[in-house]
């Protein structure tokens, strides 16, 4: 009966990764009872021949109050069985769980040496994330939980405990996390970090930005527009370079050789061919694509690779009253854990916020009725933007040389490849925005 409830209510959510296919069995791996009426499950998924494994906090209640209606997993017997993440009564358990260093059933609740965990403060649901489910605790703690299991330490975890270590700044404090054994290999459940308060979304302060150029005299540079963005460009282009330094000292670090390089090369033509076959706009733009591609086969040196970011972008990042914050050092949610864990260059996480900020430019154009008008203005704020966030990672320390200049090209063209496929697939009208990165600049 539990299962058939949890399959019914686990196919609704938004961060069930199989939507959109049935499921065709889902099973009980693990049932740990936290505290009477609160039970911490790994339900196993099967869809088409594959399993993923999703991890539930499932409340039990004989009265479900209003306030937890919305989170209602469905009704056995005389008793409400709901996702106790919405419920700030119940939630303290990791708090305190942390704060203890508590060990229950092979759960692992574990805080930072030498951090002190206030466990009073109670919880509230963020809403807005598509994978994970976060819980922030008053002012002081954000606590993600995975939602989609993935054998293993989450590179998240690794990367801000052993920047924190260090003292490295530009990132965000961590306080404790959760862990268990899945398949014999310990496993993060959760991460707890400082919550930033006051703070802004990077992405939503680029908007802001461009909002005000748009509605600026047609005349009037983008310098001199209200909201001029540069110079948090240049701040946010050092903070980037630093926390590159910090990662380089605080793992190991490696060189790609030259035929390794000129297959990176072969790489991004062959996913260049795939996504040709899959949009059609992408064909005029090839011949351009395919030099920037053949500049990287010409290299003569070789590639430092590192510990990085991954998945880089304006929205991962957050601007404090003193500084620039950087977050979510997961990597990209949905690839392979050693992937997300591998060494790259750093280019690639600078040509990540290259592309973001072409994408804030011209996010807003979608649908205007005076895009073709406003086109120009666009390009203005991302010129400007992109050059101050490169002089802001130079100042810093970051290294762009000619050769890697050539390199950065391409790895960002590969990332407005990747983007032109996935709007096709997902959003057709914002297709023009990706499709703009292959203009001569």
């Amino acid at each position: 009966m539990l299962d058939e409830l949890l399959a019914a209510w686990i196919s609704r959510q938004r961060w069930f990764g199989g939507k959109g296919r049935p499921i065709d069995e889902l099973s009980i791996d693990s049932d740990v009872e936290l505290t009477p009426g609160l039970r911490h499950l790994i339900v196993a998924v099967w869809q088409e021949g594959s399993r993923d494994r999703y991890q539930v906090l499932l409340g039990e209640r004989d009265e479900l109050p209003d306030r937890l209606t919305h989170a209602l997993v469905g009704t056995i017997g005389d008793g409400y069985l709901y996702d106790a993440l919405h419920d700030s009564e119940r939630t303290g358990w990791l708090l305190d769980g942390m704060a203890r260093d508590e060990t229950r059933s092979g759960l692992r609740m574990r805080h930072v040496p030498g951090v002190t965990i206030d466990t009073t403060p109670r919880s509230l649901v963020l809403g807005a994330e598509q994978s994970n489910t976060s819980l922030v605790y008053g002012d002081s703690y954000i606590c993600k939980l995975f939602r989609r299991l993935i054998p293993g330490v989450n590179p998240e975890l690794e990367i801000i405990t052993a920047l924190a270590g260090r003292n490295a700044p530009h990132i965000a404090q961590p306080y404790g996390w959760i862990e268990t054994d899945l398949d014999g290999t310990n496993t993060t459940l959760a991460i707890m970090q400082e919550f930033l308060t006051p703070a802004n979304d990077g992405w939503d302060l680029a908007l802001a930005s461009v909002r005000d150029l748009y509605a600026s005299l047609p005349e009037l540079p983008a310098a001199e527009a209200g909201g001029d963005f540069a110079a948090e460009a240049v701040r946010l282009g050092s903070a980037t370079a630093r926390v590159h330094h910090e990662l380089a000292a605080a793992f190991p670090t490696s060189i790609v050789e030259i035929h390794e390089v000129k297959r990176m090369a072969e790489g991004f033509r062959r996913r260049l061919g795939r996504a040709v076959a899959e949009v059609p706009e992408l064909r005029e733009h090839v011949s351009a694509i395919e030099a920037a591609y053949h500049q990287v086969e010409l290299l003569t040196s070789e590639v430092p690779v590192q510990r990085v970011h991954g998945d880089y972008h304006l929205g991962q990042v957050m601007r404090t009253p003193t500084d620039w914050v950087i977050l979510d050092f997961e990597g990209e949610p949905g690839q392979p854990l050693a992937e997300r864990r591998a060494l790259y260059s750093p280019l690639r996480d600078v040509a990540g916020m290259l592309r973001s900020f072409d994408y804030a430019a011209r996010h807003l154009l979608a649908g205007h009725a005076q895009a073709e008008e406003l086109e120009p203005r666009a390009q203005e704020w991302a010129d400007r933007n992109r050059a101050a966030f490169l002089d802001g990672y130079t100042e810093g320390g970051g290294v762009i040389s000619p050769a890697d200049a050539a390199l950065l090209r391409a790895f960002e063209l590969s990332k407005a490849v990747y983007e032109v496929v996935y709007e096709a697939r997902n959003r057709p009208s914002w297709i023009p925005i990706p499709l703009a990165a292959f203009r001569p600049r």
